[in-house]
């Protein structure tokens, strides 16, 4: 059965939203949801692929883990790859894990697990030479992670050379870096006395701490490590069970979790479960839970990997923590990107171990959902000892004078319109080149490949510029002056140099180009395209109505929207001016050619390209396509008149083949191509 366009509609939003949050959890060490309403969209997404089978894609988050490592460190490719648990809630999901695994071993009755604490920490790999460590890493996004080699040198349980006999030759073995509680409490303090920043909670402390670009901070910081698998091997020989590879790192000298421990069948995974829960508050570090791994590594090779998992570990989550509190006010947080966050203001409660005054609402959608009203008596959890989040309205203790949670019309930090298209639970801010709270990442998106291809405007140079007020949007960047940028930090004369030539050269671009750098939101680059050959120039486009925007070519009413709205609000405009006044040095880019062919066999008709193509890439393939007089969309339906498949073609070629679509080899795309020339 063929997923129907909601199917595939609501995965696309799923993916975002998970990899959103994966950036924020991973890379920025600052997430904006709970663990449990992370793991509700993480759940939906396998739910919606494993009945639609066609909707998996490669760069799924089933099929990952985490999120690209950040700009600040170096970048270390696992060997093998690190990759995360599956979770389990219930103690029936964890019987059921049990019997699927011994439906894959015949012959087994029993299976023995290693339980041990799942510490809510940093996951890294170190990897050892003859005994010597040379090199630590993050997990990234599972294949590739930051080195943090200099830093986990820094804490004092990484054995700099192992100890002991059998020790392999090369040698990969991973851990969790994590901030006792004692050394988190102390630190805190301390940074409350000097009027610092504070942590949240210790997984927060280790992350940021390992991810000091100075190794001495992290050296200041108590961090410590728990070892408990290996990655790979070369020369030696490990033992085949979990819980002897555990006693044979701790002999050489790599600390083990002291409560792991070898438990009987399903039953002995439950018993130690409630044990290790009934002493959670006296462990000395934060879990989340426990982790369960056949023990017999034999019977793990035997069972393998699905997508993202193996299939003989299961992570089993402790139960979220609750408590009952008001919400006095609702405030709204400006993200990176525009997107307006509610945040509810609540009567300090105590929770999950802290004390909580503030709630995510993560959209206005959840507000309207649970009904929450300033006012209200509300329940609250620590999902997952992360974030806290409000699980519900207790109704029956609802003032008369409950007020209503409303949307602002204008940002509430730049004051431009607030903008809400239909059937989309986020709200934004449509300030996009003028708005502080999206201004670096408005600057990044600008300065990026694919957009003005600035080289040389990297990450930490843009921070320097907006955090020293040099740079207000992206106009401001065309009047930087070597002398100017001499001056920061770590900016030498000829690295200036090198990036006003930059500036200057990336001032001749092209019509889709600039499209793309202004950030408009949901315009890639086949909209932007698309728009520059519509219109054909700026001011047409800018004073087009959303009725007019709509007739470009595959934009819907919902994109030609956001056209019209970003265009239509006064400081983009502003902005926009700016970059194209002469006076200033003007982003210019040659005419667009807006004459289509009149005939062909390309012209009216939709392509779809799937698979790799041997003679040129699928943007070069579109570009022909376009040039032509056709149209390139990214799914295959009944308006699809081609699909042109390459190698390795997926899941479009069958949809095209179900529906009786014409498919075409590169063979035959290059013989109409050839019938219709430029």
């Amino acid at each position: 059965m063929s997923a129907p366009s909601e199917a595939r509609e609501r995965a696309a939003q799923l993916r975002a939203a998970i990899e959103h949050h994966n950036y924020r959890y991973y890379a920025l060490d600052d997430p904006e949801v709970s663990d449990a309403e992370y793991d509700r969209l993480l759940r939906e997404l396998q739910a919606l692929e494993q009945r639609f089978p066609e909707l998996v894609d490669p760069r799924s988050p089933t099929q990952r883990v985490g999120t690209a490592p950040v700009a600040e460190f170096g970048e270390v490719e696992h060997r093998v790859p690190m990759l995360s648990l599956d979770n389990a809630f219930t103690e029936e999901e964890v019987r059921d894990f049990d019997r699927r695994v011994r439906e894959r071993l015949p012959g087994t009755s029993t299976v023995d697990y290693t339980a041990e604490p799942k510490l809510d920490g940093l996951a890294v790999s170190l990897t050892y030479q003859d005994g010597e460590f040379v090199q630590g890493a993050t997990r990234g996004d599972g294949t590739r992670g930051e080195d943090v080699s200099a830093n986990l040198k820094a804490i004092r349980a990484v054995p700099l050379r192992l100890q002991g006999e059998g020790v392999p030759r090369l040698f990969e073995v991973r851990g969790e870096v994590f901030f006792p509680f004692e050394g988190f409490k102390r630190f805190n303090a301390e940074a409350l006395a000097r009027g610092e920043k504070t942590f949240v909670n210790p997984r927060n402390a280790a992350a940021g701490s390992l991810r000091q670009l100075d190794p001495r901070l992290t050296a200041q910081r108590p961090l410590d490590i728990f070892f408990y698998a290996v990655g790979f091997s070369e020369g030696g020989v490990l033992p085949n069970r979990q819980h002897e590879l555990l006693q044979t790192l701790r002999r050489w000298g790599l600390k083990t979790s002291g409560e792991a421990r070898l438990v009987h069948g399903v039953e002995g995974c439950l018993e130690y479960y409630a044990s290790i829960g009934a002493r959670r508050n006296q462990l000395r570090y934060q879990i989340d839970g426990v982790v369960y791994k056949v023990d017999d590594m034999t019977s793990q090779r035997r069972l393998g990997f699905v997508s993202r998992a193996p299939r003989w570990a299961i992570a089993h989550k402790f139960p979220a923590e609750e408590e009952t509190t008001v919400v006095r006010e609702v405030e709204f947080n400006v993200g990176r990107t525009g997107a307006l966050t509610p945040v509810a203001k609540l009567e300090p409660v105590f929770v999950g171990g802290v004390t909580v005054s503030n709630a995510t609402l993560h959209n206005m959608d959840e507000v309207e959902r649970k009904d929450v009203r300033i006012g209200d008596t509300v329940v609250i959890r620590r999902a997952g000892d992360v974030i806290p989040e409000i699980v519900k309205v207790v109704l029956e203790r609802r003032p008369k004078n409950a007020r209503v949670v409303q949307l602002p019309k204008r940002c509430p930090i730049c004051n431009s319109a607030v903008e809400r298209l239909p059937d989309q639970a986020v709200a934004r801010c449509t300030g996009g080149l003028f708005c502080p709270a999206q201004r670096k990442e408005a600057l990044r998106h600008f300065a990026s490949r694919h957009a003005m291809d600035i080289e040389g405007l990297g990450t930490k140079l843009i921070d320097q510029l907006v955090d020293a007020g040099v740079v207000r949007t992206s106009a401001d960047l065309y009047d930087l002056t070597a002398a100017r940028l001499a001056d920061l930090e770590r900016m030498g004369e000829k690295s200036a140099q090198n990036l006003v030539h930059a500036l200057e050269r990336s001032r001749n671009t092209t019509f889709p180009r600039f499209l793309l750098a202004l950030g408009i939101p949901d315009v890639g680059e086949a909209t932007a395209r698309a728009l520059a050959q519509h219109f054909g120039a700026l001011e047409p486009l800018g004073n087009a109505s959303a009725e007019q925007i709509e007739e470009v070519p595959d934009i819907g009413p919902i994109i030609a929207a956001s056209v019209y709205r970003f265009f239509h609000e006064p400081h983009n405009r502003q902005v926009i001016e700016a970059l194209v006044d002469p006076k200033r040095g003007a982003v210019q880019w040659p005419a667009v050619a807006r004459a289509r062919p009149a005939e062909g066999p390309f012209v009216g008709k939709t392509f779809v390209l799937t698979g790799t193509l041997a003679r040129m890439t699928r943007e070069e393939a579109q570009h022909l396509i376009l040039g032509r007089g056709g149209k390139v969309s990214g799914s295959v339906s009944k308006k699809t008149d081609y699909v042109v498949a390459g190698a390795e073609a997926g899941s479009k070629l069958k949809k095209a083949s179900d529906l009786g679509i014409t498919v075409l080899d590169e063979e035959q795309f290059q013989k109409l191509l050839d019938v219709q020339a430029d």
